[in-house]
């Protein structure tokens, strides 16, 4: 069967909530897409290209990758790339794109970190895998503590210099080390549009290692990912673990983490989701949502519907100080 030439929403703006990243002209969606799983080559390309299309037509417009996203490595660009030829092409300068570089890819001593070689390597085949000739924002995935990290940031600043991505992130740095990042990138005119990391209700890092404070400072936006604790802020683990969820194949969430007092914790938050008319994978979004500290959350979706139910996240992201408090009570227990 052959697809229908596709015709983005007209009103694919209207709904969704814009904001700016740091001290740039650059606005990011309030949600954002992110292929870290369920868009490889173990997805069909049909759901894959619902998914995707759906999301831009309600206003997502920043599509998140990353070299070694899949399964299997390499497949969630090469997935996207496909997309962007059979669909997206006339919409590429409305699409924000970005792809990182930094954990395991290929075998051999320049496969990960944060080598001028590796970096400079994945970025063109990411560029062939997803049929583009720039992404809008390159990322240094994380920080390598043995590579000189003036060596990683020339990198990024010689990339950005040379066309093939319109600006620089960095992901999962540590607050020294960013801190030496955006320093180093703004005096040479390549400033840090974002710093990516895991943020959420459970995972408070951000807020207390100050990366949040410090983004804000610099003139960087923050993007944060695992908005929902890799599906513990949903409601799939609110009577155990199911049998085809990330804990149950002990993946990336391992089942050991699901004890009886954290079921408990997510049980108390889906009252307050409740009370506040969302569900607890909405009131999560939202509440990483709570200010102007966080540019954009970035989301998966293994089906349209989970899609279409996150979206409505954005409608309600104002929070009182007695829900915050009753938070945190919760999760400090």
């Amino acid at each position: 069967m052959i697809n229908p030439v596709y015709r983005a929403a007209e009103g694919r703006y209207e709904e969704m909530e814009y904001r700016r990243s740091g001290r740039s002209g650059i606005r990011l969606p309030e949600i954002s897409l992110g292929l870290w799983q369920n868009f490889g080559d173990t997805a069909p390309l049909a759901r894959s290209r619902e998914m995707l299309l759906h999301a831009f037509d309600n206003g997502i417009c920043h599509i998140d990758l990353a070299n070694n996203y899949g399964p299997s490595y390499g497949s969630a660009e090469a997935t996207f790339g496909k997309v962007i030829e059979s669909d997206l092409r006339p919409y590429r300068d409305e699409l924000f794109i970005s792809t990182k570089a930094g954990w395991d890819m290929w075998p051999g001593p320049y496969g990960d970190l944060g080598s001028r070689k590796y970096l400079i390597s994945s970025l063109d085949q990411s560029l062939k895998r997803m049929k583009l000739d720039y992404v809008d924002i390159f990322y240094s995935h994380r920080y390598d503590p043995d590579t000189p990290l003036e060596e990683t940031l020339q990198t990024l600043v010689d990339i950005v210099r040379s066309g093939k991505a319109l600006y620089a992130g960095i992901s999962n740095y540590p607050y020294e080390a960013a801190e030496f990042a955006y320093k180093y990138l703004a005096e040479r005119d390549v400033r840090c549009l974002l710093h990516q990391c895991k943020y959420n209700i459970f995972d408070r890092e951000p807020e207390t290692d100050g990366l949040l404070r410090q983004a804000k400072e610099a003139g960087s936006g923050f993007i944060a990912y695992s908005p929902l604790c890799q599906g513990l802020l949903t409601d799939r683990y609110l009577n155990g673990i199911p049998d085809n969820s990330r804990a149950a194949k002990d993946f990336s969430l391992k089942q050991n983490r699901i004890t009886p007092e954290l079921l408990g914790k997510i049980r108390d938050l889906n009252n307050i989701a409740a009370e506040r008319g969302q569900t607890l994978a909405q009131m999560a979004l939202a509440w990483d949502l709570k200010d102007d500290l966080v540019t954009s959350v970035i989301i998966g979706a293994s089906s349209l519907e989970q899609l279409q139910s996150n979206l409505q996240a954005i409608k309600n992201t104002d929070f009182s100080q007695e829900e915050l408090a009753a938070i945190d009570e919760i999760v400090k227990r």
